[in-house]
């Protein structure tokens, strides 16, 4: 194992860390899904679904087991202008349509969680700000979290993938180095997965991280502060 992995599994057993785990763009049980829902069952860590609530099947929700659902957008469209990064809400959209696409979503009974994972992990800030006119009241995007009034924001900070560089993993000193910087000031680390496109590496990488000493897995509704936290 890297030089670097091996460090900070050394400095995940000493300091005792809290993550959570995020994984994105579920629409169906697919074979990809189930088996990380195998392996979070196996190693007793709760998940934070993020699901395309208009491509979603309508037997999902019931066989997610007590996976927590996050609403990751609505249709995973990418809206943006020419020369805007990819987004599903972009500049140019009103926050009132916005907010109307975002208000008529219904999916998954009470594991939903008032939380937007925006697809892309892109949400302007304004738009952001307006969510709790339509009840939502947490959002979790990717990297360093920002001060929105009245929206709860917990990030994740480790995408396992590397996009743009054939969706393989993208290794574990890289995993690593990305956890170290969150880790070392002592905030919970949110790790990202994409289910439907790991390669044998990334499965690989999830038997490792569940498997550490030391830390502890946080449910989403404890960080949203919906719940009480899990003591013992």
């Amino acid at each position: 194992m890297a030089l670097a992995w091996s460090r900070f599994a050394e400095e995940v057993a000493r300091r005792k860390p809290l993550f959570w785990l995020r994984d994105d763009d579920a629409v169906a049980l697919t074979p990809a899904l189930g088996r990380l829902l195998s392996l979070i069952q196996k190693n007793n860590v709760p998940l934070a679904l993020a699901v395309i609530p208009d491509l979603a099947e309508p037997d999902l929700f019931g066989r997610i087991g007590d996976a927590a659902v996050l609403q990751h957008g609505c249709d995973h469209r990418n809206r943006a202008a020419p020369g805007e990064k990819k987004t599903e809400f972009p500049a140019h959209e009103g926050i009132p349509e916005a907010l109307d696409r975002l208000r008529l979503v219904s999916m998954g009974g009470s594991k939903v969680l008032p939380v937007v994972a925006p697809p892309w992990n892109r949400m302007r800030r304004e738009l952001a700000a307006a969510l709790p006119r339509v009840g939502i009241q947490g959002l979790s995007s990717y990297g360093k979290e920002q001060a929105i009034p009245g929206v709860r924001q917990i990030n994740t900070h480790v995408d396992i993938v590397a996009w743009r560089d054939g969706k393989r993993f993208i290794g574990d000193d890289e995993a690593a180095r990305l956890a170290m910087a969150y880790l070392l000031n002592e905030q919970p680390v949110g790790w990202l997965t994409h289910h439907a496109v790991h390669d044998s590496g990334a499965w690989s990488f999830l038997e490792r991280l569940f498997s550490l000493r030391g830390p502890r897995w946080a449910r989403a509704a404890e960080l949203f502060s919906y719940t009480r936290p899990a003591h013992g």
